[in-house]
């Protein structure tokens, strides 16, 4: 496998690394502590392709692939990780899904919004009661002639407050269980949606997260994504691809907490020398590079096999466990390098381990993944 980026690839994260430092970073820490999402720095994003990486320039898209959109989202992590993820939740869970699923029609309605920034998308999954647990969604979905009717609740949605187009989840037929479950995209203005209220977290600030509320929704039956009942194999399928590209934000919070501890080291005296020159400080360098090293091959190894099979969850699993555990790890160590520093809101650094944290939570926690991979080892057809 060359792990070497083409020299588009590398224009790509040039071009990401300009804006970053010009747009985002200067508004980093303003979106943490008012917990606001600079939503004219995503329109910008739009502009400028990067919201569509992986949608066809048909609809308005560049035509890439999930390297690529992890290059954004790594780039947009070393700034903002909340940034990122709300990208992220965007091209991704909503976008890449959409377009992956839908009809024609469907794309031609709302891939190329998406795509330009002029929408924001999200992705309607997790319930207060169906978290882990997936599968034991309660949302209803009733069919009703030329329509369906949604009934129900979603918690924890990122993107939830400000999304305009969602990718929803509901059972249509609950006596089947996990094969009774289908995917809509709804929009938001339509009679009974609404948003319950924008969630306050420790981590992931400005990046807006909600409780959203259904109340027999009409949705026209065009919008089904997919198959009636067959929804359990896009939310699979999504879910992997989703692990794969989000293992590329606790790569930039990584490169940020290294880079800043290596300037660190360098500059700052005790003891008559610089703390650089402490065997403890090298191993908690080492340590950190290794970590940082070790993920970007498990997450170049997850989006090589989720383009070419995204049933297969093992990579994805191993690629965000281990980095997100790794981006938590390292971000402490920042901490610990820079002292009673870095444990101030002056630096980034106690920022970024509070988004790290959210990381070994969203998109399954990090024991669910382990069980995904362990199956995998352990079950028909391993290899």
């Amino acid at each position: 496998m060359d792990l070497a980026l083409t020299s588009e690839q590398e224009a790509l994260r040039q071009t990401l690394r300009s804006f970053v430092q010009k747009e985002l970073a200067p508004v980093a820490d303003r979106m943490d502590r008012e917990d606001e999402f600079p939503l004219g720095l995503f329109r910008k994003l739009g502009e400028l392709g990067f919201l569509g990486i992986t949608l066809p320039a048909e609809f308005g898209g560049a035509g890439l692939g999930y390297l690529e959109q992890a290059l954004v989202l790594e780039e947009l992590a070393r700034a903002s990780p909340a940034f990122a993820l709300s990208v992220g939740a965007h091209s991704n869970l909503c976008l890449d899904n959409l377009h992956r699923n839908a009809s024609g029609p469907l794309r031609e309605r709302y891939a190329p919004d998406l795509a330009s920034g002029k929408a924001v998308g999200a992705l309607g999954l997790t319930e207060p009661g169906a978290g882990s647990d997936a599968t034991s969604l309660r949302t209803r979905a009733e069919r009703k002639g030329d329509h369906y009717e949604i009934t129900g609740s979603k918690q924890f949605i990122t993107n939830g407050p400000i999304a305009d187009t969602l990718i929803v989840y509901a059972k249509t037929d609950p006596a089947r269980g996990a094969h009774g479950i289908s995917a809509f995209v709804v929009e938001r203005g339509l009679a009974g949606f609404s948003t319950l209220r924008k969630l306050d977290k420790m981590g992931m600030r400005g990046s807006p997260t909600g409780e959203l509320a259904f109340d027999h929704v009409r949705v026209p039956l065009e919008n089904l994504l997919g198959q009636e009942n067959e929804g359990v194999g896009v939310m699979m399928s999504g879910l992997n691809v989703e692990r794969a590209v989000l293992a590329a934000i606790p790569l930039g919070i990584m490169e940020s907490c290294l880079e800043l501890s290596v300037k660190y080291s360098l500059e700052r005296e005790q003891f008559g020398q610089r703390i650089g020159s402490f065997e403890l400080i090298q191993e908690k360098l080492a340590n950190m590079y290794m970590d940082l090293e070790a993920s970007r091959l498990l997450l170049y190894r997850a989006l090589e096999a989720v383009t070419v099979d995204k049933r297969r969850g093992r990579p994805s699993c191993a690629a965000l466990t281990f980095a997100s555990e790794a981006s938590t790890r390292v971000a402490l160590s920042a901490i610990q390098i820079h002292g009673g520093y870095g444990y101030m809101r002056d630096l980034p650094l106690e920022r970024l381990a509070r988004d790290a944290k959210l990381l070994e939570i969203g998109a399954g926690t990090s024991e669910i993944r382990r069980l995904v991979i362990a199956r995998e080892l352990l079950g028909p057809g391993r290899s």
